[in-house]
């Protein structure tokens, strides 16, 4: 009988790809040196990882959150348990318990919209989440659509006020069902949200494009203004159709505005674009693009194994606070940020968390989860000096004082 022989495929990254002066390159802390207050779970994780069954102080792959005032309230969308949890203050101490919770009948249940019909007060997938006006605005990803709450939530269950991407409260069809065409009120998985000058803007990722709405909607299935990614709103194409540019997108994930520049994190093209203030016209091009050196490449950490200070991969969420743009470097596990004065395309960020340097890379550095590490960041808000992340691979959320 002929004997088997077992042969490793695993592949390590070999020393000589990386590059001496990458690992010397300069770079300013952009969080203090810890958390303080980590909460959905532990500080310090143990190795083999804990139930995430649902209650007052758990998540499962939190993509997003948003603290509304420095002292807060603080809500998060708990995706993987289909929720929104809030808490009624800044949370100040390791896995404070939730006040309360929008999606499931209680803090011990999960499932998609309930475990039944979808409505006014259920979720399925819940992202980005964004003040908006005098209340909140959610992405309900795979319910296709965004809740608006014209008043901030300050009990469990409240229901929200206006949906838009679907005609009513029980419909939850991509595109109205119909998934190859999209239409100026249509969704197929938002992802991302923001609010700018009373704007709403929506980062619609599978149509590979954003939605502007030049006031806050008033009605259910409100149609946008603008569209950009796309040269109209019935197209939803990768890239437009054609090679990239800098006009399409490919997974548009995020919104921020930087100095009055619109920022765009086109996660699917590992890149950030930005626009010299709101574009007036459907399909306006940008103006800059981080993490590539131009608008056609598009490959991860252009193209390098290890990533730089100018490259990105995956980056899911931006924030901004005064002259830096803080950029989620998803895939990547770490944060960079980029000084408004070195404004151009393929500029090199200045600040760092979560690696000890521009040129490295790994969910929790490539060791076990500890307070300063990241596994797959999907989501970052600041609300003045405090930054809050959605640590979603390591099923938390941790709020940070900046260090910029």
């Amino acid at each position: 009988m002929s004997s088997i022989q077992h042969i490793s495929l695993a592949v390590k990254p070999h020393p000589a790809l990386k590059v001496e002066e990458a690992e010397s390159v300069p770079h300013i802390p952009l969080l203090h040196e810890e958390p303080f207050s980590v909460i959905g779970s532990d500080r310090i994780p143990p190795l083999i990882s804990d139930s995430v069954i649902p209650d007052t102080s758990t998540c499962f792959g939190p993509r997003g959150a948003a603290l509304i005032h420095p002292s807060g309230p603080l809500w998060v969308s708990d995706t993987g348990h289909h929720r929104l949890l809030g808490w009624k203050t800044l949370p100040e101490s390791d896995q404070a318990p939730a006040d309360w919770v929008i999606g499931q009948p209680d803090f011990h249940r999960e499932g998609r919209n309930a475990q039944g019909s979808v409505g006014s007060a259920t979720l399925n997938v819940p992202t980005g989440i964004s003040l908006c006006g005098n209340g909140m605005a959610v992405a309900d990803a795979w319910n296709h659509r965004v809740l608006i709450w014209n008043d901030l939530p300050e009990d469990n269950n409240v229901p929200a006020d206006i949906v838009i991407g679907q005609n009513d409260f029980v419909s939850d069809q991509a595109n109205h069902g119909l998934r190859d065409e999209a239409k100026a009120d249509s969704f197929h998985w938002p992802y991302g949200i923001s609010c700018i000058n009373n704007r709403l803007m929506v980062a619609d990722s599978e149509n590979r494009r954003v939605l502007i709405w030049d006031r806050i909607p008033s009605i259910n299935g409100q149609p946008a203004d603008r569209v950009l990614g796309q040269t109209d709103f019935s197209e939803r194409s990768e890239n437009a159709g054609s090679t990239p540019t800098a006009m399409s997108m490919r997974w548009p994930h995020d919104i921020a505005c930087w100095k009055g520049h619109l920022c765009i994190s086109d996660a699917g093209n590992n890149r950030i674009m930005v626009w010299e203030g709101i574009p007036d016209i459907d399909g306006a091009p940008c103006d800059y693009i981080l993490g590539q050196s131009d608008a056609n490449n598009v490959d991860h950490n252009q193209s390098l194994y290890w990533p730089r200070a100018n490259t990105l991969n995956m980056p899911y969420a931006i924030a901004s606070h005064d002259d830096w743009l803080v950029a989620a470097d998803t895939a990547s596990s770490r944060l960079i940020a980029w000084h408004i004065d070195d404004l151009q395309t393929n500029a090199s960020a200045r600040a760092l968390s979560g690696q000890i340097n521009f040129h490295e890379k790994g969910d929790n550095r490539w060791q076990p989860a500890c307070a300063d590490s990241f596994c797959w960041p999907y989501g970052i808000q600041i609300t003045d000096d405090i930054a809050v992340i959605s640590d979603s691979g390591n099923n938390r959320v941790s709020l940070w004082k900046l260090a910029l």
